[in-house]
């Protein structure tokens, strides 16, 4: 019994963090980039996309089960139709668009488990790999729903621009934290 209560505490945690870091990235994201934006749900710089694949790559499905609750709500409440098939498929396509890269890199790659051999060509490729799915099926998703001004070859193109710059200058970020981290460390030892 503790350990399915530890189990199921993991995947709300993993869901809530996802779900929550998400939605703060998003908005900060608007807010900083809103000169740059090039339509609705289509921007130069996305920093979230690197967000979901980080959350995927560390969470897993939890990750991407928080990150498409967070994208439904964010879009249903936000600046998208308030039509609920619509906004059920851009979660589902946020959530699920990182964790089907991280599916690829996983079982093409090899990459382990604990991320221990993630190096950067095969953070490239899994980068490439989420922002082509992702670009792919929101834009494929805008044009099935017949959303104005979306679901062309252009839109497509920035959102994999912006999804592979903000997936790159996310993840360099984070890289950098940590390594900052890690002299601080050392220093005070």
């Amino acid at each position: 019994m503790s350990k399915l209560f530890a189990i199921s505490s993991e995947w709300f945690i993993g869901c809530a963090i996802s779900a929550l870091a998400y939605t703060f990235l998003f908005y900060f994201n608007n807010w900083l980039t809103s000169d740059i934006t090039f339509s609705l749900g289509v921007s130069w710089i996305y920093l979230p996309a690197g967000l979901r694949l980080f959350l995927t790559l560390i969470f897993g499905l939890p990750g991407a089960i928080g990150i498409t609750v967070a994208s439904f709500l964010i879009s249903y409440y936000g600046d998208f139709p308030h039509d609920l098939t619509l906004c059920i498929g851009v979660g589902l396509i946020s959530g699920f668009a990182p964790y089907l890269a991280r599916f690829f890199v996983f079982s093409n790659l090899r990459l382990e488990s604990d991320l221990s051999n993630l190096n950067f060509p095969k953070l490239i490729v899994c980068i490439l790999t989420y922002a082509l799915l992702s670009a792919g099926l929101h834009q494929w998703w805008f044009a099935t729903m017949t959303l104005e001004d979306t679901g062309s070859v252009n839109h497509f193109v920035v959102m994999f621009i912006g999804d592979v710059l903000g997936s790159l200058l996310l993840i360099s970020l984070i890289k950098y934290c940590l390594d900052l981290l890690r002299k601080t460390r050392k220093t005070a030892h």
